[in-house]
C-alpha cells in the first residue's frame, strides 16, 4: 500500500473512533482533549489525530481554542433548540419525499428495521448511563429507512448532518428520562403512518420523536446557557 493512502486509511480511522466518541459522550461535552493522550489510546500518529480533530472542528463537534488545543465542544439549549427546529423542518421534508416515491422495497425496509430495533435495549448492558452501542446503530438504519426512498440528494445529506449533530445531546438524554419514554411506540408510530402513506400522521409522530430528546434536556436543566456561536439566540418554542 502506497504511503499516502496508508496515511490517508490511519486517519480516517483515527477521525471515525474520534467522532464515535464524541457522539456517544465517551468524550463528554466540554471535556478537554489532550491530543498526546489520543495518540497513546488510539494508537495512530501524532498527524493523523491533529488532522482528525481539525476536520472534527470544521463540523462543529470540537472546538479548537488558541494556544490551547482541543475540547468537545459543549451542548447549549439554545444549539439545541435551533438544531432541533432544524432538524424536524429537513426530517419531515425526507419523510414526506420519501412517502410520495416509496415503493415495496422501500417499506419493507422500514418494517424490518423497525422491528431489529424494536428487540434492541437503548441502554448498555455494562453501563445504563449509556445508550448501547448496538442500538445507536439500529436507531441509525431506521431512521434511513425511513427516508431511503428520498429523491434529493441534498435533502439527504442536510439530514445526515443534523442527525449526526443531535447523537449527541440524544446520548446525553438518556439516562436524564424521568418519565421513560416509550421510544420504541415512537418507532413504531412513525412506521406504521409511513407505510400507510398517511403524511399527515408520519410527520406528526416524527416531530413529537425529535422534540422528546429536547423536552427531556430543558427539564433537567443540565446544557450551558451560552449562545450558540453559529447563530443568535432565539426565545421562540419548537
Amino acid at each position: 500500500m502506497p504511503a499516502k493512502t496508508k496515511t490517508q486509511n490511519l486517519t480516517a480511522q483515527a477521525y471515525e473512533k474520534l467522532r464515535s466518541d464524541i457522539l456517544a459522550c465517551r468524550l463528554r461535552p466540554g471535556q478537554k482533549i489532550k491530543i498526546s493522550d489520543q495518540v497513546s489510546a488510539l494508537g495512530y500518529s501524532l498527524g493523523a489525530v491533529r488532522e482528525s480533530l481539525s476536520r472534527l472542528a470544521s463540523e462543529g463537534l470540537v472546538v479548537a481554542e488558541p494556544n490551547k488545543g482541543y475540547r468537545v465542544a459543549s451542548i447549549t439549549q439554545s444549539e439545541l433548540e435551533d438544531l432541533t427546529r432544524t432538524r424536524v423542518l429537513i426530517e419531515c421534508q425526507c419523510l414526506e419525499n420519501a412517502i410520495r416515491n416509496g415503493d415495496l422495497k422501500w417499506e419493507t425496509g422500514i418494517v424490518s428495521s423497525e422491528f431489529e430495533l424494536s428487540r434492541i435495549t437503548v441502554q448498555d448492558a455494562n453501563d445504563p448511563a449509556r445508550v448501547s452501542e448496538a442500538w445507536s446503530e439500529s436507531h441509525r438504519r431506521f431512521h434511513e429507512a425511513l427516508v431511503g426512498a428520498c429523491d434529493s440528494p441534498w435533502l439527504l445529506k442536510l439530514r445526515e448532518l443534523l442527525f449526526a449533530q443531535s447523537e449527541r445531546y440524544r446520548s446525553v438524554s438518556v439516562p436524564l428520562d424521568t418519565h421513560k419514554r416509550d421510544v420504541t411506540a415512537e418507532h413504531k408510530a412513525i412506521a406504521q403512518a409511513a407505510i400507510a402513506r398517511d403524511t399527515k400522521a408520519a410527520v406528526l409522530a416524527m416531530r413529537e420523536h425529535l422534540q422528546q430528546t429536547t423536552r427531556i434536556l430543558v427539564e433537567a436543566n443540565v446544557m450551558e446557557d451560552g449562545p450558540n456561536p453559529a447563530a443568535p439566540r432565539r426565545s421562540d418554542p419548537l
